[in-house]
C-alpha cells in the first residue's frame, strides 16, 4: 500500500464500496431478522432459515452460468444493472405478503449477489494502479464490515420497532441513491481478453486455484454452521437480551472492519501468516464458543475475533485467487469462488438448522469447529506447500 488513490480513481471506487455494503446488509439482513419473519408466517426459525440456505445455493448454482452470460458486457453497464435487479428485488421483498413471494423476491436478489461479487473484487483492482490493489480489495471488504457495522444492526433495530417488510424498502431506497452516484462518477473501463466457455476447463486445471476452492467451501461452511443461527444461540444459550444480541452483530462488523485494516497492511510481507491463523483461529474460536456463553466479555471477545478472521480470509484469498489467473479469467474464476463460498453458507445453514433441530443449539459451535479444523489441516498439508512451490 503506497501513497493516496487519486480521486478521480477513489470516487468510483467508494461506490463500489457502497454497492458492498448493501449487498452484505441485503445478505445479512435475514440472520437479524430471523425471529421477527418466522413469527409474521408462523414458521420456526430452522423453517426460515431455508430463505438463507435457498439464497446462498441459487448464488451457488447460478454465478457460473450468468457470469458465463455476462463476462463480456461492458463493466460499467453491467454494474449498473446488477445493482437495478437488486433494487427491484428489494421492493419485491418489502411488499411480499406470504412466505413464498418472500422468497422469490431473495432469489432475484441472489442472481444480482451472484454477479456483483464476482466482479466486485476484479473491478476494484482495475479501477486503481497496481501498488494500491489491496487497499481497494480492502475497501470492497470494509463495504461488508461497515454493513454489519451499521447495516444489519440498524436493519434488525427497523424490523424490531416497524416490521421487517420496511426494512427491505428502506434498503430499496438506499440501492435507488447507489445507482444515481455509480450511473455519475463510475467510468467505462477497458475491456479485458474476451473470456469463452471453452477457456473454462483450462482454467480448471489450475491447482491453486482448485485448492483455494476446496479450502472456501470448507470455510464458509464451517463458519455459517454457526453464524446463522447467532441469534437464536445468544438468546437461548446465552440468555442475552435484545440490546445486547444487536451489539453483538454489531460487534462482528466493527472486527471485519479490523480484519480488513490488517490485510491491507500485512498482506504483501505476511501472506502465508495470514492465510494459515484465518483457518487455524476459526477452528479454534468455535470450540471455545460454548464456554464463552457463560460470560458476556468472554462472548464478545470471542465475536471480535471471529469477525477478524472471517474478513481476513475472504479478502486474502480472494487476492490469491485473482494472482492465480489471467486478468481476463478474473471474473469467471471469482464467480466460481463466490458459488462455492455460498455453496458453503446454503450447507453450512442446513447443518446448523439440523443441529438446532436436534436440540443441540448450545454446541452448534463443536459442529462448526470441527469442519473448520478439516479446513486447516488441508490448507497447512496441501495448499500453502503447493503456493511456495509455485512462486519458486
Amino acid at each position: 500500500m503506497t501513497g493516496t488513490i487519486p480521486l478521480k480513481q477513489m470516487l468510483p471506487l467508494v461506490g463500489l464500496t457502497i454497492s458492498a455494503f448493501i449487498f452484505n446488509t441485503s445478505e445479512f439482513m435475514p440472520i437479524g431478522l430471523l425471529i421477527d419473519i418466522s413469527r409474521s408466517f408462523s414458521m420456526t426459525e430452522a423453517q426460515t432459515g431455508t430463505m438463507i440456505t435457498v439464497y446462498a445455493w441459487v448464488v451457488a448454482v447460478l454465478s457460473l452460468p450468468l457470469m458465463l452470460l455476462t463476462c463480456n458486457i461492458e463493466s460499467r453497464r453491467l454494474l449498473l444493472g446488477t445493482v437495478a435487479l437488486f433494487l427491484a428485488g428489494q421492493i419485491g421483498s418489502g411488499l411480499a405478503v406470504s412466505f413464498w413471494m418472500l422468497m422469490l423476491a431473495r432469489v432475484s436478489v441472489a442472481c444480482a449477489h451472484a454477479v456483483f461479487w464476482s466482479i466486485a473484487a476484479p473491478i476494484a483492482v482495475r479501477l486503481v494502479s497496481k501498488e494500491h490493489r489491496s487497499l481497494a480489495l480492502s475497501m470492497i471488504i470494509t463495504g461488508t464490515s461497515i454493513a454489519m457495522i451499521a447495516g444489519l444492526p440498524m436493519g434488525r433495530a427497523i424490523g424490531l420497532y416497524v416490521g421487517w417488510r420496511i426494512t427491505f424498502l428502506c434498503l430499496a431506497g438506499i440501492s435507488l441513491l447507489s445507482i444515481l452516484y455509480l450511473f455519475i462518477v463510475f467510468p467505462c473501463l477497458k475491456q479485458n481478453q474476451p473470456f469463452y466457455i471453452s477457456d473454462l476447463p483450462h482454467m480448471l486445471k489450475n491447482r491453486i486455484l482448485l485448492a483455494i476452492y476446496i479450502i472456501t467451501v470448507l470455510f464458509s461452511t464451517s463458519y455459517y454452521t454457526v453464524y446463522s443461527y447467532i441469534e437464536p444461540f445468544m438468546q437461548q444459550v446465552a440468555h442475552m437480551s435484545d440490546t445486547w444480541i444487536t451489539l453483538i452483530l454489531t460487534v462482528f462488523g466493527v472486527s471485519g472492519l479490523l480484519g480488513s485494516i490488517i490485510f491491507s497492511h500485512f498482506y504483501n510481507q505476511f501472506r502465508f501468516v495470514l492465510i494459515r491463523l484465518s483457518l487455524i483461529c476459526l477452528a479454534g474460536l468455535f470450540f471455545l464458543l460454548g464456554l464463552a456463553s457463560q460470560d458476556t466479555r468472554m462472548i464478545i471477545f470471542v465475536c471480535v475475533l471471529l469477525g477478524i478472521t472471517a474478513t481476513v480470509f475472504n479478502v486474502t484469498f480472494q487476492a490469491e485467487l485473482i494472482q492465480c489467473v489471467p486478468a481476463g479469467a478474473a471474473a469467471v474464476a471469482m464467480s466460481i469462488f463466490s458459488g462455492i463460498f455460498n455453496l458453503g453458507i446454503g450447507s453450512g445453514t442446513w447443518i446448523g438448522g439440523k443441529t438446532v433441530d436436534a436440540g443441540l443449539l448450545g454446541d452448534i459451535g463443536y459442529a462448526g469447529g470441527c469442519i473448520a479444523a478439516i479446513a486447516a489441516l488441508y490448507c497447512l498439508i496441501v495448499f500453502i506447500p503447493g503456493l511456495k512451490r509455485k512462486m519458486e
